[in-house]
């Protein structure tokens, strides 16, 4: 069985990135290709949280056993069967980052052996977004234009009607001659 992932970071449209997993991968090689694939750093302990559709946690595997099994043992295969639909993958368990992993579907194959990284991608690397990065669609609807591009608000602002005023007037000033004086000594 092949399952098809939307990874996800919580809160942004301007980030997504589509896996194929077959589902006898544990989540050790989804994880390793993921933190290959995204920049993730690699000294971090990591952290599947799997729910259910409703959305309560039904188990929790990392790298050591937490009563579910560890992300080396157990495949996808069994967690999805188990009635898990969405996945937490927190690669920095401490700084609480996290990208979500939806399952989308599922189609009868072999094909992949490892995950893979479709081509269908949309952002860059999540570390950007630590780092100050804003996608358009994130932003809001009033700071929503492009470069050279007027809001409304803009185009009905007197202020800058007034400030070319004010801007011929001193042109006008530097036009006139400058008067030395000379002082008597």
């Amino acid at each position: 069985m092949i399952y098809q992932f939307r990874v996800t970071l919580p809160g942004l449209k301007g980030f997504y990135r589509i896996y194929k997993v077959n589902s006898a991968n544990s989540f050790y090689h989804l994880h390793k290709q993921m933190q290959s694939d995204m920049a993730f750093p690699a000294d971090q302990p990591i952290l599947f949280k799997a729910y259910d559709a409703d959305g309560n946690v039904i188990a929790r595997y990392a790298l050591i056993d937490l009563g579910y099994g560890t992300v080396d043992d157990v495949p996808i295969g069994k967690a999805v069967a188990d009635g898990a639909v969405v996945f937490d993958y927190y690669y920095d368990t401490q700084a609480k980052k996290r990208v979500i992993l939806t399952l989308e579907g599922e189609e009868k194959s072999d094909a992949i052996k490892v995950p893979t990284l479709l081509s269908d991608s949309k952002g860059p690397d999540p570390s950007a977004f630590d780092n100050g990065y804003v996608a358009f669609e994130d932003l809001p609807k009033e700071k929503r234009r492009l470069p050279g591009e007027k809001s409304l608000e803009d185009m009905l602002d007197d202020d800058d009607l007034d400030e070319d005023i004010d801007e011929e007037e001193d042109e006008d000033d530097d036009e006139k001659p400058e008067e030395i004086y000379e002082q008597d000594e």
